[in-house]
């Protein structure tokens, strides 16, 4: 690998004096300038007056540990690669810390030459080619303006300037947090945006067919091949590929993809010559893969070939600054879509939709407000509108007493908000639930409501 360049600057933070003096030590041979600060507060005035590239910074110290650095520096300056350092015991603080948006961690007692070598990696990943390939917007839109939340800045900071490179990325999240539009961000940004974007969706695709999928056949090779097929990876050539799931793959995979990625070449099934293919691989998972490689389910090799850098999606609970954003384009994007005029969110529905825990994330969040749209009235958007939808409040928290009824609750509450939307005519609101005269009626007899007294008031 070739050295930094020497304008590039790394910030190493420690409270012990011996670290700071080793790592100053090594960095500097390497061509780096080298800051260092004995805790999280110097940190950060050397951070407001100094041009820094990367930080290292261990977790545990006095007065501002790591965590309160990395928030910080993710309010201030979201995308600056963060690697923290780490005692053994405190490995789970270190997985916290990536999850919210460090990009690495190392544990204590650390390699000094593997640590220099792995923030030498670093700074070329994430600044190699800033000043020869500027990108463009993603067509999509500003990456920047697509978030509120500081853990999302935070991302989409990283996001920039790993996709001014080539090399390969792993996105952790939960399902429906946004995995694929993330990667579609990264191709979108970098220098083969021009070039094809290859989806592979590894969990959907049954473990026998993967293989014809991804390396292509010959012609004659299997029982159903009648003529010779393109894989996806060779169509992904000079482009991305993008293999979604990629937890769910078969050891036998793990093995041919593990050869692919060193070699760069592929041999279609039943074919005897390799075809080389120049791709960027970025791959996604919403599963825990540390645990998988424990249980020999999921190759350690493979596994750091696909994460030289590795970027934790958040779950939108843990976002919600930037629910208001997210709802406003999906209702402007389905009201263009099933033609109807523009909605209007109310206050009320906003922070209905802002307390909801969304266990589905943004994906959840998006179909909600598609169904809400369509059974709305009047071109407003109320919160019984997404009851009538199937979303639920939250009556119930993961504290609540084991007794709480929450879903007769909120089957009675959705009752009576059809009832008040039908000025208390019991056909219409069946006919507005979707269930039957005699079912609303039982329901109605069951929970006491008093039918005529809303018919009354209306």
């Amino acid at each position: 690998m070739s050295n930094p360049s020497p304008s590039q600057s790394v910030l190493v933070v420690d409270d012990d004096h011996n670290v700071l003096e080793v790592l100053d030590a090594r960095l500097s041979s390497c061509g780096l300038t080298v800051y260092k600060a004995d805790g999280g507060r110097t940190a950060l005035q050397i951070l407001k007056t100094r041009r820094i590239d990367l930080v290292v910074s261990d977790v545990k110290m006095p007065e501002m540990d790591g965590m309160e650095l990395l928030s910080e520096i993710i309010q201030t300056q979201p995308g600056l690669p963060v690697i923290f350092l780490t005692a053994y015991a405190n490995v789970p603080d270190a997985v916290k810390a990536v999850r919210s948006g460090a990009v690495d961690y190392v544990e204590k007692p650390f390699d000094g030459k593997a640590l220099t070598e792995k923030i030498r990696q670093m700074l070329q990943e994430f600044q190699g080619t800033a000043a020869t390939d500027p990108a463009e917007p993603a067509p999509e839109g500003k990456v920047e303006d697509e978030a509120k939340s500081p853990a999302m800045k935070n991302l989409q900071g990283l996001v920039r300037k790993v996709a001014r490179s080539s090399v390969n990325v792993l996105i952790l999240g939960e399902s429906g947090v946004g995995k694929e539009r993330i990667a579609k961000q990264i191709h979108q940004l970098g220098p083969r945006r021009d070039k094809p974007f290859v989806v592979v969706d590894c969990g959907a695709t049954p473990a026998g067919l993967l293989e014809s999928e991804l390396f292509g056949h010959v012609k004659g090779s299997f029982t159903h091949a009648v003529s010779d097929k393109k894989g996806l990876i060779e169509t992904a050539d000079t482009g991305t590929l993008f293999l979604d799931e990629i937890g769910n793959i078969s050891h036998e995979m793990q093995i041919r993809l593990l050869r692919f990625i060193e070699d760069r070449t592929i041999r279609r099934i039943g074919g005897l010559k390799g075809t080389p293919v120049d791709c960027r691989i970025i791959a996604a998972t919403n599963a825990d893969l540390g645990e998988a490689i424990k249980t020999g389910q999921f190759r350690e090799d493979l596994f750091f070939r696909l994460r030289v850098v590795t970027l934790t999606i958040p779950p939108l609970r843990e976002r919600k600054a930037d629910i208001p954003l997210l709802v406003e384009h999906f209702t402007s994007r389905f009201c263009q879509q099933h033609n109807q005029a523009p909605v209007t969110v109310l206050e009320e529905t906003m922070a209905w939709l802002c307390t909801h825990s969304w266990p589905g994330n943004v994906r959840e969040l998006k179909n909600a407000i598609e169904g809400g749209i369509v059974l709305c009235r009047n071109n407003v958007l109320r919160p019984e509108d997404f009851h009538l939808a199937g979303i639920q409040r939250d009556e119930c928290g993961p504290q609540a007493d084991e007794n709480c009824l929450s879903l007769e609750a909120s089957e009675k509450n959705t009752i009576l908000r059809a009832l008040e939307q039908t000025g208390g005519v019991q056909k219409e609101a069946a006919e507005v639930l979707g269930i039957s005269r005699r079912a609303i009626h039982y329901k109605i007899k069951k929970y006491g409501i008093d039918a005529g007294s809303i018919k009354a008031r209306h």
